[in-house]
């Protein structure tokens, strides 16, 4: 697993005004940019390769990041178009740039102290999804993680996707089936969400997970923000 996919193309509507003149993934968390702390956990986890999808302010990217030298890495942006493509639209669009080996991906949107070692270089099946404790936002969780790390989109407990997951590219596979949107399909490039991929390829059991019981935030609100940098202040 020497690639990776940053998500990063996101509006940021709900952190405004911060995101009307930064991207989310932009924003200074601790003295650092979000996703900053993403690409020293992706270097330090020896991937040297990383695909960014950009839309939303995209120039700024390139301005913060440039080609990626600096963390001993080699970036690549994949321009989304002024309307996000969502996830399974945007990993879509980004396939190309990808290459044909399993791949890391990580929302710019979220901080974790996982060690990305951590995550199998290859999934068992088509993906490999870090899981984390749901938070007082989204309390209900995602999918169960079984004994046997498994995941399934029934039962309890459930646990919260993190945003972060090793994937196989033959997981987008007859992904306007799975997505079922006509509209969506038909729209050049195409714009869908990754999850009823998921979805599918867990009904088939090809989806596996791990626990991470470690800090992650999901910084989709300025309150979130401002507590995440308390904590990392102490």
């Amino acid at each position: 697993m020497r690639h990776a996919l940053i998500f990063a193309a996101g509006l940021g509507e709900r952190m405004r005004p911060l995101t009307d003149r930064m991207p989310k993934p932009l924003l200074p968390v601790n003295g650092k940019p979000l996703i900053v702390w993403h690409l020293e956990k992706l270097a330090a986890a020896g991937v040297h390769y990383v695909v960014i999808n950009t839309s939303h302010l995209a120039e700024q990217f390139p301005d913060a990041l440039g080609d990626g030298s600096r963390w001993g890495l080699r970036i690549r942006y994949a321009y989304e178009g002024p309307t996000p493509l969502e996830t399974g639209g945007g990993m879509l669009n980004a396939l190309p740039l990808l290459g044909p080996q399993p791949f890391l991906v990580v929302s710019g949107d979220v901080w974790c102290d996982a060690d990305f070692t951590v995550l199998p270089a290859e999934p068992q099946g088509l993906a490999h999804l870090l899981m984390a404790d749901n938070p007082a936002h989204h309390p209900h969780g995602d999918f169960r993680l079984d004994a046997q790390n498994r995941l399934h989109d029934g039962g309890e407990p459930r646990l919260t996707y993190s945003g972060i997951g090793v994937f196989r590219r033959e997981l987008l596979d007859g992904w306007p089936e799975a997505v079922g949107d006509v509209s969506s399909a038909d729209a050049k490039p195409p714009r869908f969400k990754l999850r009823p991929l998921l979805e599918k390829a867990i009904t088939r059991g090809k989806v596996d997970g791990s626990h991470h019981r470690g800090e992650w935030t999901d910084v989709g609100t300025l309150e979130r923000l401002a507590q995440l940098e308390s904590e990392l202040r102490g």
